[in-house]
């Protein structure tokens, strides 16, 4: 079966850019075999293969990614690991007691593990317990977080009102008058961890950059898998490539598939810092979905991401990127405008993939393939989540989370792509034209 060839980003992530020039990459050049085959390197995919090598020591690992690891689509992400997302304009979200209990149990599992990475492994990448704050610019925005803490209180989760002063002090701008903050939230560079978590696989792990599969043949007790200078055989393979998977012959004609769009200032000055009120780390995600979700890193940049827009073909171009970067400028103005005029140094954008019923894709796919797909958001957490009980599953464990995805629906058919492109292009347009100064 031929495979769809993976766009290739129009610009590096920010958060790429900023760890420095990286080693060249390592793609397959031969033909190998192996006992597992992970592909794709986002947070499915590395935990994937971190999990499969530390069960099963003895077995040969092999992670592919058809670009590089960190400058993919994991590494394009505002990075917050989400215990709980939180969605109160769905009426049924208080409600659904369970359903919000087990997101609660795979997403904390998720956050756990990359935590053992980073305490047990040394895996450096500016781990922040901080939290978030959902933060109100309008009159809608405080209706969205009234709603937000009504639900929160329904399902028992702990939550902190700010007012003006708080939150202008917390952001250094007095964009926001209000804030909810929940703990449990952790942030983290997302580039940063995924590049490190890579050097630091078991040794069972082999990793190949730039080595996209291209075709494959599936078969009976051994899979065949061609990239373009080389060929892998392997007893198991774990599909963890996203949009790709239903180009892989599984649950084709499912994925919407959107592009989110980020943009990040270089570091800032002590004397910059110092005229924003600028003095420690925060993360802010907007009281109304489609506002702006800002962040201060540890390195002391900005970012700021807003503009959701359809992806046809699964690809973002250099004018969308262009496009995206103007409206991130108004958006810093309102921010800070004793600061706009030092720019942006990085925008891009990142593939985030759903289904029409919010269906995700987990287990066995056919005899000796598993496969996993469809965060349909937090897909740092869920992601993480998703990767580790996937090779638990493939190598015949069983646990809670596994017992829960293998319960959520799967995705539907969705509509002819010309329909769900324009559907989600209006919907889209409304949804910016009516956060207003959210954005």
């Amino acid at each position: 079966m031929k495979i769809q060839s993976v766009q290739m980003e129009p610009t590096d992530s920010g958060w790429y850019a900023a760890l420095g020039k990286q080693p060249a990459a390592k793609p397959l050049k031969t033909d190998i075999a192996c006992d597992y085959l992970v592909v794709g390197g986002g947070w499915m995919g590395i935990h994937c293969a971190r999990r499969l090598a530390e069960l099963a020591p003895q077995a040969s690992v092999v992670l592919i990614d058809a670009g590089r690891i960190g400058n993919n689509a994991a590494g394009r992400c505002a990075g917050f690991a989400i215990d709980l997302a939180h969605n109160p304009r769905n009426p049924h979200f208080a409600e659904d007691l369970r359903g919000n209990a087990e997101e609660l149990h795979v997403n904390s599992e998720g956050i756990d593990y990359i935590r053992s990475a980073v305490e047990g492994a040394g895996v450096d990448c500016d781990w922040d317990e901080g939290g978030k704050y959902h933060s109100a610019a309008t009159k809608r925005g405080r209706q969205c977080l009234d709603e937000m803490a009504r639900a929160l209180d329904v399902i028992g989760k702990e939550y902190r009102w700010l007012e003006r002063d708080e939150i202008c002090q917390l952001t250094g701008s007095e964009h926001y008058f209000s804030a909810l903050h929940t703990p449990g939230t952790i942030l983290l560079q997302p580039a940063k961890y995924l590049v490190n978590l890579m050097k630091a696989l078991p040794e069972n792990v082999q990793v190949y950059e730039k080595t996209p599969l291209v075709d494959v043949e599936y078969g009976r007790g051994e899979q065949f898998c061609q990239t373009p200078q080389g060929t892998i055989r392997t007893s198991q393979l774990l599909l963890c490539n996203a949009a790709y998977l239903t180009k892989c012959g599984f649950f084709p004609n499912t994925a919407i598939p959107v592009y989110t769009y980020a943009s990040m200032t270089r570091p800032l000055t002590e004397e910059e810092m110092q005229q924003a009120g600028l003095h420690r780390p925060y993360g802010v995600i907007p009281a109304e979905s489609f506002g702006t979700t800002m962040r201060f890193t540890h390195d002391r940049r900005l970012f700021l991401r807003n503009v959701y827009s359809y992806a046809r073909g699964f690809r973002s171009t250099r004018s969308d990127v262009e496009a995206a970067h103007s409206k991130h400028v108004i958006a810093f103005e309102r921010r800070y405008p004793q600061l706009a005029q030092i720019g942006y140094e990085h925008s891009w954008g990142g593939l985030l993939v759903m289904a029409h019923n919010g269906g995700m894709v987990f287990g066995q796919l056919a005899d000796g393939v598993y496969g996993a797909a469809f965060c349909n958001g937090t897909g740092v957490a869920r992601g993480t989540a998703f990767g580790k009980a996937l090779a638990e599953m493939a190598l015949g464990q069983q646990s809670r989370s596994i017992d829960i995805l293998k319960g959520r629906p799967k995705p539907d058919r969705g509509y002819p792509a010309f329909l769900t492109e324009m559907g989600v292009r209006a919907t889209t347009r409304y949804r910016f034209w009516r956060a207003g100064l959210e954005t």
